[in-house]
């Protein structure tokens, strides 16, 4: 009988590991790295030419081998990294499998140089496409070197498959910018021929090794996004949603130390920033998650680019409500220096008083109380200075666009428009949890022509319309009449709002497109058309009540469109300006 299996000779079998995993020369270099990072260095070279097709050395300055290791290391699945297979559970290192190698030996030439401070001379081993040729003593420092030659030259279907020098370089790069974020302690460099493209020393935290890789002008846009719940831990930066653009996004993740893919992961955190940010921007974020070793399997992937947690939905919502809350901090906001002391009292406590969205219960309803405007002339800037006792602050409006709250130690700018979508967006969303809102009766009802794109979207619409306040009926043909409008403040033109927010509803904007569902839509176009316009004059309870009732909110430094609300001055940066620092 003619046998049909046989045992692949050990050659053979290292180079099928080889194509899991040995892609291109970032894969080298990724196997390569972790294992210095495994050898507890704090400094790794990596130095390629080519785009690693000729060449790869990566070298480190970390526990080293012996002799009898050196060799070792090159037999398929010899690891230092486990003995037993429970030892999967709990493995803190990259690599474990023993694979990665004897893998790149089987498809390169490969020269091994390490010493791990034992006797008088390290180890050298030669290797030709996974044949051992050479072993002898080498003088050196303890740690390790890897050089690369060739690769794939022995796989010429495999190298036909490489990219050109630039691509491969570029991969490379974002490989080891990975595991240099991972790590920012450890110091790396990046040689490729002559050009040094990255020269990255070892420091404290990820915010500084941020700023080492793109400036500190980048890392100035990120704030701290912090969380613990049950054993689960998410330490991380997030861009504040005005720095936010459309374009190249900078987005890594990790999880126990490890860089890993996760794109549910990445738009569970980009509904953090639901209404924060317009349509198309690609915030920029950087999220260390900290899980027990059972709760998470590394192994699923041959080069461990992606892993699997034994409760995926529980991690999607910690990183939304983590995002969600570190957007919730006044450091989200442009300009804002969180180490120059804290909001006035009045802020601090009417957030922990009123519900979220919601004035006090001993207030009114925000600009429900129908006082006159403060007096002046039309469309002059007004400054109205008022001493509001030692726990309120100054308040003042310029320009009838801004109000000025003096704090203890700077000032505050509020963007009245801004700051109204933003109070007016979460008492919608908050009605609609309740179950709708009332509108306010009209004497004389609006008759309204509209196309028949929107006469169709407001049919659609109808019931959110109602819960939202406006009572709509259809006239036939083109027409509807509006019965009943919000009321949300005494300057509000009921007539123009729904025009305005019926047609953007309608064709569609970044604003609309942004909205997770129809009451998104609806609260965030009604926010944006309703609220008091910029050149509106303020009176002293109106701009005290605006700015009270921004800080109940839930997101107050931000409109529904992501820009700031508030802008803080310091004392020191207006000493500074006024040249007394």
């Amino acid at each position: 009988m003619t046998r049909r299996i046989r045992v692949l000779p050990d050659a053979v079998a290292n180079q099928i590991a080889a194509g899991e995993a040995v892609e291109r020369p970032a894969s080298v270099v990724k196997e390569l790295v972790e294992n210095a990072l495994d050898a507890g260095a704090t400094r790794v070279e990596v130095a390629v030419e080519r785009g690693g097709k000729r060449l790869i050395r990566v070298s480190d300055d970390g526990v080293g081998m012996g002799r009898e290791d050196a060799l070792l290391c090159f037999d398929r699945h010899a690891t230092s990294k486990i003995v037993e297979a429970s030892d999967l559970v709990s493995v803190k290192t990259f690599g474990f499998r023993g694979e990665a190698l004897p893998s790149i030996a089987s498809v390169a030439r490969v020269v091994l140089e390490t010493f791990d401070g034992v006797g008088d001379a390290g180890t050298r081993v030669k290797i030709d496409g996974g044949r051992i040729t050479q072993v002898d003593d080498f003088p050196r420092q303890r740690g390790t070197t890897v050089e690369v030659r060739n690769l794939f030259f022995n796989a010429p279907v495999r190298a036909k498959f490489l990219k050109s020098v630039a691509p491969e370089t570029r991969a490379i790069s974002e490989t080891l910018t990975g595991l240099a974020l991972a790590n920012p302690r450890v110091a790396f460099s990046l040689k490729s021929d002559t050009r040094s493209l990255l020269e990255l020393e070892g420091v404290d935290d990820p915010a500084h090794r941020v700023a080492q890789l793109w400036g500190g002008e980048q890392a100035g846009t990120l704030i701290s996004a912090d969380s613990s719940e049950g054993g689960f831990d998410i330490h991380g930066l997030v861009q504040r949603p005005d720095a936010a653009k459309p374009g190249v996004r900078r987005s890594y993740l990790f999880v126990n130390g490890r860089p890993f893919r996760g794109a549910a992961l990445l738009k569970a955190a980009d509904r953090g920033y639901r209404t924060t940010i317009p349509a198309g921007s690609r915030p920029w974020l950087f999220l260390y998650l900290r899980i027990p070793g059972d709760d998470v399997d590394v192994n699923v992937h041959p080069t461990k680019a992606e892993v699997r947690f034994r409760d995926h939905n529980k991690i999607e919502a910690l990183i939304e409500d983590t995002v969600r809350s570190a957007l919730d901090g006044p450091e989200s906001s442009a300009t804002f220096d969180t180490h120059l002391g804290s909001l006035p009292l009045v802020v601090r406590e009417r957030s922990e008083k009123a519900p979220s969205g919601g004035a006090p219960d001993d207030q009114m309803a925000l600009f429900m109380s129908g006082l006159d405007p403060a007096p002046g002339v039309e469309g002059e800037a007004t400054i109205v200075p008022t001493d509001l006792g030692a726990s309120r602050p100054r308040l003042w409006q310029v320009m009838n666009t801004y109000v000025l709250a003096e704090t203890r130690d700077g000032l505050l700018v509020v963007d009245q428009h801004s700051a109204h979508e933003r109070i007016l967006y979460q008492r919608l969303m908050d009605a609609f949890e309740r179950g709708g809102e009332h509108g306010q009766r009209l004497l004389f009802p609006l008759t309204i022509r509209l196309s028949a794109a929107e006469v169709e979207c407001i049919g659609d619409l109808s019931s959110l319309l109602g819960r939202a306040g406006f009572e709509v009926e259809e006239f036939g043909g083109d027409t509807v009449i509006v019965q009943a409008v919000p009321n949300p403040h005494p300057y509000f033109d009921a007539e123009r709002a729904f025009r305005e927010m019926v047609q953007e509803l309608t064709h569609g904007s970044d604003l609309v497109r942004s909205a997770r569902n129809q009451h998104e839509r609806i609260a965030m176009t009604f926010a944006c058309k309703s609220a008091i316009k910029a050149g509106q004059r303020l009176s002293q309870p109106e701009m005290q009540e605006l700015f009270d009732q921004l800080f109940a909110t839930e997101l107050p430094h931000h409109d529904v469109h992501g820009r700031p609300t508030v802008v803080r001055l310091s004392a020191a940066e207006l000493a500074r300006k006024f040249g007394r620092s």
